[in-house]
């Protein structure tokens, strides 16, 4: 029998168990995928955690692999296709999936299984981010919460490409540095000095036209602050949880802008997905977007990747090789 990470209950690493399940059955539009390798994202330690799902459940919302069958009426790809997804539920954390074909995207030549499964979530991520719910202009400046972590590094490159000036928080020397190599003009260090004050100081007093807090109520007030007037604040994640309540007259004061985006609104529709896979694609050959895997873990020690992953030891992505 196939193997597979499943979750009886919500809790922490501990929950993730190896074992044995049902090889899967593609229906009607869908196919059967067999991953060749599995990324690694914070939303899958959200979920995880997540008191209100139905268990048990296999957890992961991205993969990478070659379709080994096909359901009646598909007709997007075929079998021994490569391909690669990112889905708004789990599942990934397996040998074999079973999923509908429109969640699929067919994967160049040129780039390999676990660079693609570290590039879906977090290039897809970036493309709608910097061209779609704010398109960053050349000569805009950025603030990038958590710029070493795999998300963080796709946002400084491509944000840097495109002409922007890059500022971001990190929380370590060694992370300021690989944040420093992807392009981060200025990285604070949020664990010694306030990074809204610091923000203000680096950019002359003026503050930042855009935010991209995927930290939630650690940084999210803060962010606020930390903005020019007609700025914009992109809360894209929550790692250490929802944001605080806030006020419309504290956006007033400065004529601020929050968004809450998700990815898979954007990829909702079939032809904004391929133009964004063409995108995302683009940039990774020009080097805006480079698959920086850190660490590749056996998918039975899917556990230890969410440990490091949740202890901020990572920079970079983790990959799952099943």
């Amino acid at each position: 029998m196939p193997k597979a990470i499943v979750q009886q209950a919500a809790g922490g690493p501990e929950v993730l168990t190896y074992q044995d399940v049902p090889m899967p059955r593609p229906g009607p539009g869908e196919v059967l995928v067999r991953h060749t390798a599995i990324g690694v994202n914070f939303v899958d330690i959200y979920r995880r955690r997540d008191t209100t799902a139905k268990y048990p459940l296999i957890p992961g919302a991205e993969g990478v692999g070659v379709v080994e069958a096909a359901g009646p009426g598909v007709r997007l790809v075929k079998t021994g296709d490569r391909v690669g997804y990112a889905t708004r539920t789990g599942g990934a954390y397996a040998e074999y999936r079973a999923l509908p074909e429109g969640a699929l995207i067919r994967l160049p030549p040129d780039i390999a299984d676990d660079a693609a499964a570290t590039i879906l979530l977090k290039g897809f991520t970036a493309e709608y981010l910097l061209h779609r719910t704010h398109a960053v202009r050349a000569g805009e400046t950025i603030l990038v919460h958590a710029a070493a972590g795999g998300m963080g590094l796709t946002l400084c490159r491509w944000a840097r490409a495109i002409g922007a000036r890059v500022l971001g928080t990190v929380s370590t020397p060694e992370k300021a540095a690989a944040a420093t190599a992807a392009g981060c003009e200025s990285p604070i260090l949020y664990t010694r000095e306030d990074f809204a004050a610091r923000a203000k100081e680096l950019t002359g007093g003026r503050c930042v036209d855009v935010v991209y807090d995927g930290i939630g109520r650690a940084t999210f007030l803060q962010s606020l602050d930390a903005l020019a007037a007609l700025g914009h604040l992109i809360s894209y994640g929550q790692a250490s949880g929802h944001p605080d309540p806030f006020t419309l007259t504290q956006l007033a004061a400065k004529s601020l802008t929050v968004s809450r985006p998700t990815l898979f609104d954007y990829t909702a529709d079939r032809a904004r997905y391929d133009d964004m896979a063409v995108r995302v694609f683009d940039a990774v050959r020009r080097g805006w977007v480079q698959p920086t895997v850190q660490r590749r873990i056996a998918l039975s020690d899917a556990a230890e990747a969410h440990r490091a992953l949740e202890a901020r030891e990572t920079i970079g992505a983790t990959v799952l090789i099943p």
